[in-house]
């Protein structure tokens, strides 16, 4: 049966983390995909404050050969970034078993992982593939899929799930509006930018699962 597990990792066990030294205060998300030996993650997002020079916010790692800055809106940076092939860390687990990535979300305090198996034995053998790397990963959650999950729930991130039930709980979506941006970031204590990009995200998310299990052709934005 599918299994979705939750690890953990401390900020600098994986080599982006190397932005938190100098920049604390940012969120850091790699673009979901399904890695392969020959395809490994290459987009990431870095939200959360304004920084002059992105790219040079990350520190020399051995596991990163270059990251460049594709596009930026508000306090959204979308990097580019070519990982050296020599350095074996959790993306090379990931890349030798394929085992899908759903989110992966990295703060100055820890990263989360959040990946899905065809069967339990897959996590096992991603969980083996680290440990033969000495790569320190705590599995916090565990659970086997069930007809009742839907593609929408695992397709949402839980900052843009919180985002948008609060927006729905306080009236965001009604009209006239009972309440506003400002008020909702207020809340969640984050800025207008930031409560704005979750809502839109979010939505582009919920849509392009829908559009897609209608039939259609949605590109899945992130």
């Amino acid at each position: 049966m599918a299994t979705e597990a939750t690890f953990t990792v401390p900020p600098d066990e994986f080599p982006l983390g190397t932005i938190f030294a100098s920049v604390p205060g940012v969120t850091v998300e790699l673009e979901r995909i399904v890695p392969r030996k020959d395809v490994i993650i290459p987009y990431f997002w870095v939200r959360g404050v304004d920084i002059d020079d992105v790219e040079d916010s990350f520190s020399t790692h051995p596991g990163v050969k270059a990251i460049r800055l594709i596009d930026s809106v508000d306090d959204e940076y979308l990097l580019r970034v070519e990982w050296d092939p020599e350095y074996e860390g959790i993306l090379t687990a990931l890349g030798e078993t394929e085992i899908p990535l759903i989110t992966a979300i990295g703060t100055n305090e820890q990263w989360t992982f959040e990946i899905r198996g065809d069967h339990r034995r897959d996590i096992a053998t991603f969980q083996q593939r680290c440990r033969e790397r000495d790569i320190l990963i705590t599995l916090t959650a565990l659970h086997a899929l069930t007809p009742v999950e839907t593609a929408t729930e695992t397709a949402l991130t839980d900052p843009q799930l919180e985002a948008l039930v609060l927006a729905y709980e306080r009236g965001y979506f009604n009209s006239p509006r009972d309440t506003t941006m400002a008020e909702l970031g207020e809340e969640l204590g984050i800025s207008q930018q930031a409560i704005a990009s979750r809502l839109r995200r979010g939505i582009r998310r919920i849509l392009s699962q829908t559009l897609t299990s209608l039939g259609g052709d949605a590109p899945s934005h992130k």
